[in-house]
């Protein structure tokens, strides 16, 4: 074992929930609680994500006794989720019996009750929401009880007010299925995050709450959500009328999003009719590519990054010189270009030229400033 590791039987269950769990997980900070081996790493903080923010626990094993269930101790606001457990320990999901009959050799352990612990404080915190003394909170709750997969958090604290979060999922389509090849680990998913201050005094016209449209980080890559306008909160509006509006344009601009890769696709085959095969090229989502090409005996890289709005937006071209190095002994690369004739109304053949044509001249631009830096 290193100076700094865990032991085996506990590492084998760190690297099985890293590796298997089905929601985000990160490891955050690891330490050892033993005098005796102060290297051995037996703590850690386990952040794990809900309701578009992440809790963090801490999982407490023992290095002296590896085979012995771990400890966890929760967060500051959770106090009170330790009774609820507690109170809930008939449960015959409740993880106090998985803590109870600890099987230290199974590295599925430590994924099942980190899992089993998580559903638990999904429940306790859908009873804290359900307790506020809100009317709104309380009518708001009934209209969507029935959408599947909604995650809710009460927030509260001395120093700051109380708040009810909800994260609803939205676009009922497995995004992943959508592209062909599709490399993504975990299923991407878009949200809406509506926060609802508490009110406990009644409120006759009750202002609209905070909304914030939540993706998951890889569907960037195919749909940037930033790119949504979220429709107006009109007064006296409720989530079970906000939501369906919402959802119906969400559906249209990922199928739009899903059918622009073969957009992008017949535009890197328009461009290697002038350029010949590309050097590299992202063949899923078709959002990078790189020609090599020559002006005289100058040769040089041409790099594209093709935006999720191509063609609404022309691409970002980049030129890097395969014979001109700083004093660092990195490529000599231009700016990106991205100001040169381009229409979106065009045929892919036709950008494709007016680039070819347009590199003609950039390229003599590019190897004086190559030879300059040089």
């Amino acid at each position: 074992m290193s100076t700094e590791s865990s032991p085996p039987l506990i590492a084998a269950q760190l690297n099985h929930l890293a590796l298997h769990f089905p929601l985000l997980a990160k490891i955050e900070a690891k330490w050892s609680g033993s005098k005796d081996y102060s290297g051995v790493l037996d703590r850690f903080t386990l952040a794990i994500s809900y309701c578009l923010d992440f809790i963090k626990w801490d999982v407490i094993f023992d290095a002296e006794y590896p085979m012995s269930a771990p400890d966890i101790i929760f967060g500051p606001e959770d106090e009170s989720f330790q009774q609820f457990l507690v109170l809930h320990g008939e449960d015959p999901k409740s993880p106090m019996n998985r803590l109870g009959g600890w099987d230290s050799r199974d590295p599925t352990q430590l994924m099942l009750l980190v899992q089993e612990l998580r559903d638990q404080y999904m429940a306790y915190q859908m009873k804290r929401v359900g307790e506020v003394q809100d009317d709104r909170v309380k009518f708001e709750i009934s209209t969507i009880a029935f959408r599947e997969g909604i995650e809710m958090h009460l927030s509260s604290g001395y120093d700051k007010p109380e708040e009810v979060k909800f994260a609803v999922p939205l676009v009922d389509t497995n995004i992943n299925k959508m592209v062909p090849g599709c490399p993504w680990i975990y299923p991407q998913k878009i949200y809406l995050q509506v926060i609802y201050p508490v009110e406990k005094k009644y409120v006759s016209t009750p202002s609209a709450p905070r909304l914030k449209l939540v993706a998951t980080p890889d569907l960037k890559t195919l749909f940037s959500i930033d790119d949504v306008k979220l429709p107006t909160w009109l007064t006296g509006m409720c989530m079970a009328e906000y939501l369906p509006p919402l959802e119906e344009t969400l559906e249209k601009q990922v199928l739009e999003a899903v059918s622009l890769i073969d957009v992008r696709r017949r535009f890197i085959e328009a461009l290697a009719v002038q350029f010949g095969r590309p050097v590299e090229a992202d063949p899923i989502f078709c959002r990078k590519t790189t020609f090599l090409a020559a002006s005289g005996v100058f040769t040089f890289l041409v790099h594209l990054t093709i935006t999720t709005q191509f063609p609404k937006q022309p691409p970002a071209i980049v030129l890097q010189s395969s014979q001109h190095f700083n004093p660092q002994g990195v490529p000599i690369k231009s700016l990106p270009l991205t100001d040169y004739p381009f229409s979106p109304r065009w045929e892919a053949s036709l950008m494709a030229e007016r680039i070819w044509d347009f590199l003609a001249d950039e390229a003599l631009i590019f190897k004086k400033y190559c030879n300059e830096q040089y």
